[in-house]
């Protein structure tokens, strides 16, 4: 049975639930600020992500609160000052980024609060975190006001000058380690997601071919009642039905659905080639 919403006709804190509950994980920007009095503020956004490379723009966006339809200190300041810096929360330093997140009186120093290290940046006035391994140094491009009500946000597109990482979290190919950077990531309600080898995991991608599609499998194996639709794309992922000789294959199944099974494994442990093997067979 499906929950609609009609959202004329449903109060903004009701679509604020279901919207930050659905739409995740997310990942949380440390936003360091200051105002044109040279007041420091320190807060966390998880309306956040990178939405351009060339030029380089992390987009974050401060909501105003229902409750009263005040705006955050930090999109204050931007506002007067149009510089910021990100950091990114990781495990270590979640416990003090939600301390950061409390609303204190304008003016409030939240390092000071939640205990973090003040590093001076290289080309914008806002510090940087020095307990998060990832520093962006922003300029800010735009600010799009989506609203005026409680519950609208304002887009801060911040062009990054400067990134700051720690060697710590790079692998010996100076790519970024996930195990390493260990990032926190935010969900519904008072929910967050931490990173572990059971939450992470590859997608091969193809690179210079371009895969079959589930529209050219076999029938046998499309209308398949045990493989699932992330199976047949891993299948389809080939450019051809791969040419394979299944004589040599010693395996008998009694009916379909125990030869799809045996693929299924298969394809669950990353063996697709020996899975292609098992379905091709007659």
């Amino acid at each position: 049975m499906i929950k609609s919403i009609n959202i004329q006709e449903t109060d903004t804190s009701t679509i604020y639930k279901y919207l930050s509950s659905s739409v995740t994980p997310r990942p949380i920007a440390l936003v360091s600020t200051i105002d044109a009095q040279g007041n420091k503020n320190l807060a966390p956004f998880s309306f956040f992500n990178v939405f351009s490379v060339n030029p380089p723009i992390l987009v974050f966006s401060p909501v105003r609160r229902v409750r009263d339809n005040t705006t955050k200190h930090t999109l204050q300041n931007i506002k007067e000052t149009k510089e910021c810096t990100i950091a990114l929360v990781t495990k270590s330093i979640d416990q003090q980024v939600s301390l950061a997140s409390c609303d204190f009186p304008e003016g409030t120093n939240e390092f000071e609060k939640a205990g973090f290290t003040e590093i001076a940046s290289i080309n914008v006035a806002p510090s940087r975190v020095g307990e998060s391994p990832i520093n962006f140094e922003c300029k800010i491009q735009d600010i799009i006001e989506l609203g005026s009500e409680g519950g609208s946000g304002a887009l801060i597109l911040a062009k990054i000058c400067t990134i700051h990482i720690n060697r710590s979290i790079l692998d010996e190919y100076e790519n970024i380690d996930p195990f390493k950077l260990d990032i926190v990531s935010r969900l519904g309600g008072s929910w967050y997601g931490k990173t572990h080898i059971d939450s992470l995991y590859k997608i091969p991608k193809p690179v210079s071919k371009i895969g079959m599609g589930i529209d050219n499998l076999p029938d046998i194996i499309k209308s398949s009642n045990v493989l699932t639709g992330n199976d047949l794309a891993i299948l389809a992922s080939y450019d051809s039905i791969p040419n394979i000789d299944t004589k040599q294959i010693n395996t008998e199944f009694n009916s379909d659905e125990e030869q799809h099974l045996q693929a299924k494994k298969l394809i669950n442990k990353n063996l697709v080639e020996e899975a292609w093997q098992i379905l091709l067979m007659k």
